[in-house]
């Protein structure tokens, strides 16, 4: 970057005119400090943002992701991680202090980074009080690349340990398709069923990818 004129610098601009006005790349490369033998820091923001699909794709990267990506050693992975895992916190303390319908895209942004990039598919629950705002989101069940078990039973007994008044349902499609299948319709049922007898609500399912998240809700599937 040293090559660069002094108000085209990456710090320099921001500093400048404030963060806004920088690229993703640029914005990247300042987290990164350094490039590699034959790139330098801003080719390697830009390789680095491509081989993970933008600024979403690397925001959602899991870290065995990122240490395929030729470029990022320890060091920059770690950095990298830390202010993803900043970003994740941002957004839980946000939905713990506000009903989460007052943000329903904050609620899919912050399951779309926590659960969007992962390689296996996971059944996730968001734990609510009266009010709606956030007890706890945690990971019931793990499952391979296409199938996870859900026991409703765990759900009921998670929710009454927590005392929950309502819940958000949320798993992961590690093929990128955002599309509900029957069998999503179907456990959505049987658990608002289950936890309807001990009066916690299911307020909504979303099917979460790296490509966005979907919505049961507002799809009319409640």
């Amino acid at each position: 970057m040293k090559d660069l004129p002094l108000a085209l610098r990456p710090r320099e601009k921001l500093l400048s005119l404030g963060p806004a006005a920088l690229a993703d790349a640029e914005l990247l490369a300042l987290l990164l400090r350094t490039g590699m033998k034959g790139l330098g820091v801003l080719q390697l923001a830009e390789k680095v943002l491509q081989d993970l699909g933008g600024l979403s794709g690397l925001l959602q990267a899991h870290p065995l992701q990122l240490s395929k990506v030729k470029g990022l050693g320890p060091a920059k992975r770690a950095e990298l991680l830390a202010v993803m895992e900043m970003a994740r916190r941002s957004m839980s303390n946000d939905l713990r202090t506000q009903p989460v319908f007052t943000s329903p895209q904050l609620v899919k942004d912050y399951l779309q980074m926590r659960l969007g990039a992962l390689p296996h598919e996971v059944f996730a629950v968001l734990f609510l009080d009266a009010q709606q705002k956030l007890i706890a989101c945690e990971e019931l069940f793990r499952g391979t690349l296409t199938q996870t078990s859900v026991y409703p039973r765990e759900v009921v007994k998670r929710s009454l340990e927590l005392n929950a008044a309502g819940v958000i349902l949320a798993h992961n499609h590690p093929s990128g398709a955002l599309e509900p299948s029957r069998a999503d319709e179907l456990l959505t049922q049987t658990l608002k069923s289950s936890l309807n007898l001990v009066d916690v609500r299911v307020l909504d399912h979303l099917v979460v990818s790296r490509h966005g998240a979907l919505s049961f809700a507002e799809r009319g599937l409640m």
